[in-house]
Protein backbone atom coordinates (compact mmCIF):
# COMPACT_ATOMS: atom_id res chain seq x y z
CA UNK A 1 0.00 0.00 0.00
CA UNK A 2 1.18 3.50 -0.79
CA UNK A 3 2.01 5.81 2.11
CA UNK A 4 -0.04 8.88 3.01
CA UNK A 5 2.98 11.01 2.23
CA UNK A 6 3.19 9.73 -1.35
CA UNK A 7 -0.57 10.05 -1.86
CA UNK A 8 -0.70 13.64 -0.64
CA UNK A 9 2.36 14.59 -2.70
CA UNK A 10 0.74 13.00 -5.78
CA UNK A 11 -2.55 14.85 -5.45
CA UNK A 12 -0.73 18.15 -4.81
CA UNK A 13 1.34 17.61 -7.97
CA UNK A 14 -1.78 16.76 -9.95
CA UNK A 15 -3.65 19.81 -8.70
CA UNK A 16 -0.70 22.17 -9.27
CA UNK A 17 -0.24 20.90 -12.84
CA UNK A 18 -3.96 21.27 -13.60
CA UNK A 19 -4.02 24.75 -12.07
CA UNK A 20 -1.00 25.87 -14.12
CA UNK A 21 -2.48 24.49 -17.34
CA UNK A 22 -5.84 26.12 -16.60
CA UNK A 23 -4.29 29.51 -15.94
CA UNK A 24 -2.17 29.11 -19.08
CA UNK A 25 -5.20 28.30 -21.21
CA UNK A 26 -7.82 30.62 -19.72
CA UNK A 27 -5.84 33.30 -17.88
CA UNK A 28 -6.19 34.55 -14.31
CA UNK A 29 -9.99 34.45 -14.51
CA UNK A 30 -9.58 30.81 -13.42
CA UNK A 31 -8.40 32.09 -10.03
CA UNK A 32 -10.62 35.12 -9.58
CA UNK A 33 -13.67 34.79 -11.82
CA UNK A 34 -17.21 33.65 -11.19
CA UNK A 35 -17.74 32.16 -14.63
CA UNK A 36 -17.43 28.63 -15.95
CA UNK A 37 -13.62 29.02 -16.13
CA UNK A 38 -13.32 28.58 -12.37
CA UNK A 39 -14.20 24.90 -12.87
CA UNK A 40 -11.42 24.27 -15.38
CA UNK A 41 -8.78 23.07 -12.86
CA UNK A 42 -11.22 20.48 -11.53
CA UNK A 43 -12.27 19.51 -15.06
CA UNK A 44 -8.65 19.07 -16.13
CA UNK A 45 -7.93 17.12 -12.94
CA UNK A 46 -10.82 14.77 -13.70
CA UNK A 47 -9.73 14.24 -17.32
CA UNK A 48 -6.04 13.83 -16.46
CA UNK A 49 -6.76 11.43 -13.63
CA UNK A 50 -9.25 9.31 -15.57
CA UNK A 51 -7.27 9.06 -18.81
CA UNK A 52 -3.83 8.49 -17.28
CA UNK A 53 -5.19 6.05 -14.69
CA UNK A 54 -6.84 3.98 -17.40
CA UNK A 55 -3.84 4.04 -19.74
CA UNK A 56 -0.84 4.17 -17.38
CA UNK A 57 -2.21 2.93 -14.06
CA UNK A 58 -1.98 6.25 -12.26
CA UNK A 59 -2.35 10.01 -12.57
CA UNK A 60 0.54 12.32 -13.42
CA UNK A 61 1.28 12.95 -9.73
CA UNK A 62 1.02 9.26 -8.88
CA UNK A 63 3.44 8.32 -11.64
CA UNK A 64 5.94 10.96 -10.47
CA UNK A 65 5.63 9.73 -6.87
CA UNK A 66 6.02 6.13 -8.01
CA UNK A 67 2.60 4.98 -6.86
CA UNK A 68 -0.33 3.74 -8.89
CA UNK A 69 -3.80 2.26 -8.88
CA UNK A 70 -4.33 -1.47 -9.04
CA UNK A 71 -7.40 -3.67 -9.10
CA UNK A 72 -7.77 -6.32 -6.44
CA UNK A 73 -8.15 -9.00 -9.12
CA UNK A 74 -4.87 -7.81 -10.72
CA UNK A 75 -6.48 -7.01 -14.07
CA UNK A 76 -5.87 -3.69 -15.86
CA UNK A 77 -7.82 -0.76 -14.44
CA UNK A 78 -9.54 0.26 -17.69
CA UNK A 79 -11.85 3.18 -18.36
CA UNK A 80 -14.90 1.54 -16.72
CA UNK A 81 -13.21 1.89 -13.32
CA UNK A 82 -10.93 4.86 -13.97
CA UNK A 83 -13.74 7.28 -14.89
CA UNK A 84 -15.98 6.69 -11.84
CA UNK A 85 -12.90 6.60 -9.59
CA UNK A 86 -11.76 9.98 -10.88
CA UNK A 87 -15.27 11.38 -10.43
CA UNK A 88 -15.40 10.15 -6.83
CA UNK A 89 -11.97 11.64 -6.09
CA UNK A 90 -13.22 14.98 -7.49
CA UNK A 91 -16.08 14.86 -4.98
CA UNK A 92 -13.38 14.68 -2.24
CA UNK A 93 -15.52 13.13 0.52
CA UNK A 94 -15.27 9.51 -0.76
CA UNK A 95 -11.49 9.88 -0.89
CA UNK A 96 -11.35 11.15 2.70
CA UNK A 97 -13.42 8.31 4.18
CA UNK A 98 -10.85 5.55 4.66
CA UNK A 99 -10.68 2.17 6.33
CA UNK A 100 -7.87 0.61 8.37
CA UNK A 101 -6.06 -0.49 5.21
CA UNK A 102 -5.85 3.11 3.88
CA UNK A 103 -8.44 2.37 1.18
CA UNK A 104 -10.80 5.22 0.49
CA UNK A 105 -14.50 4.77 -0.08
CA UNK A 106 -13.92 5.22 -3.81
CA UNK A 107 -11.40 2.34 -3.78
CA UNK A 108 -13.72 0.12 -1.72
CA UNK A 109 -16.60 0.75 -4.14
CA UNK A 110 -14.54 -0.04 -7.25
CA UNK A 111 -12.29 -2.84 -5.99
CA UNK A 112 -9.07 -0.84 -6.35
CA UNK A 113 -6.17 0.21 -4.14
CA UNK A 114 -3.22 2.58 -4.32
CA UNK A 115 0.08 0.72 -4.37
CA UNK A 116 3.80 1.48 -4.59
CA UNK A 117 5.34 1.03 -8.05
CA UNK A 118 8.73 -0.58 -8.34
Amino acid sequence: MASWRARIAAILLDWAACMLISVGLFGPVVLTGDTWQKFMPLTLFFLESAVLSALAGGSFGQLVCRIGIARLDRRPLGFLRAVPRAALVCLAIPAMVVDGDRRGLHDLMLGTLVVNRR
